[in-house]
């Protein structure tokens, strides 16, 4: 009974939470409001999908929310302020995720900073960072920059349709560019850490990285990756955000690093994994965005719901590690 609870316990409380919001909340069974849960979550799971990459060789990257609200910042300010098109806005944002990735695994790998001081000092190096250019501003067509000029660009219409453009699917305009981008990215990265040598490699590195090294892997080039794969991550959610907003909003973002950590963390109790994986942290973005669209549903005031998003999270460790260790005894 309890490697039963262990492995099936969350999806049992997923399936009792869907449960419980259809029979109370009004409309919540109906293809917009799924799309809105997904579409809701897009972006998070996007993120948590990278902190899974750094949680697989046994890091941890509390800079993601951080490099998701530098790309927003990066797309408008190329945009808007040096006035360029769309493609140099997207290259400027993965190269930025690309060279935080690199910064990150560096200070990691070579200068041997533990994993949570590195990616919490260049957390706060980004957050000053992104507001220099524009002394502490927001990004915004027409917008009047610190000299006193008028800013002489503005997003493109093909930038925007990446956060704004829907597909038809059983009905006109139903399904967001981004919910298509989450689950593009979820199917390589859970194929890539499953079925590939180099993502069978990475869980062996954050598994027993000693055994990795003596067995010749190059374990510090894995590292570095895992971190350059979540910088990529993270830059396509600031993409996704600012394309959504149409606008490069400081204040935006402020809740990015916990949401995706909170589903990254989740995905370690869904089918009893015990272990970061892709498949589990989409399931845990998905959830955390129907307790949210639930919550929303039911009118219940905004302050409980980081409250009731703790209480969860909690409870979905309790399903991985105390029962699954008591399973083993």
């Amino acid at each position: 009974m309890r490697d039963i609870a262990v492995r099936y316990g969350f999806l049992v409380l997923f399936a009792a939470l869907v449960a419980y919001f259809a029979s109370t909340a009004d409309g919540f069974v109906s293809p917009q409001s799924a799309v809105f849960i997904f579409q809701s979550v897009a972006i998070t799971g996007i993120l948590a999908l990278g902190v899974t990459a750094t949680l697989v060789v046994g890091g941890f990257d509390l800079s993601i929310g951080s490099v998701a609200t530098s790309a927003m910042m990066a797309a408008a300010y190329v945009m808007v302020v040096l006035d360029q098109n769309a493609l140099v806005a997207v290259l400027v944002c993965l190269a930025i995720g690309v060279l935080i990735g690199l910064i990150n695994g560096f200070l990691i790998v070579y200068m041997r900073v533990p994993d949570l001081l590195a990616t919490l000092g260049m957390m706060f190096l980004l957050l000053g960072l992104q507001r220099i250019p524009t002394e502490g501003r927001s990004i915004a067509a027409g917008m009047t920059m610190p000299d006193g000029s008028v800013a002489p660009g503005k997003f493109s219409a093909a930038f925007l349709a990446l956060g704004r453009h829907r597909f038809d699917f059983f009905a006109p305009n139903l399904v967001p560019v981004s919910v298509v981008v989450l689950v593009v990215l979820a199917v390589a990265i859970w194929f890539f850490l499953e079925y590939t040598r180099f993502g069978r490699m990475m869980y062996a590195v954050g598994s027993n990285e000693r055994a990795a090294e003596l067995a010749g892997a190059p374990v510090k080039a894995y590292k570095i990756w895992a971190y350059v794969i979540s910088g990529i991550f993270a830059s396509i959610g600031g993409i996704l955000l600012a394309a959504r907003l149409g606008r490069g909003d400081i204040a935006s973002g402020n809740n990015l690093l916990l949401d995706a950590v909170a589903a990254a963390l989740i995905g370690f109790a869904v089918l009893g994994a015990s272990k970061p994986n892709a498949f589990g942290t989409a399931v845990g973005a998905l959830f955390v965005g129907v307790l949210l669209q639930g919550l929303t549903m039911m009118n219940a005031p905004y302050y409980t719901q980081d409250f009731v998003k703790g209480a969860v999270l909690v409870v979905a460790l309790v399903f991985t590690f105390a029962l699954s260790t008591r399973a083993k005894r």
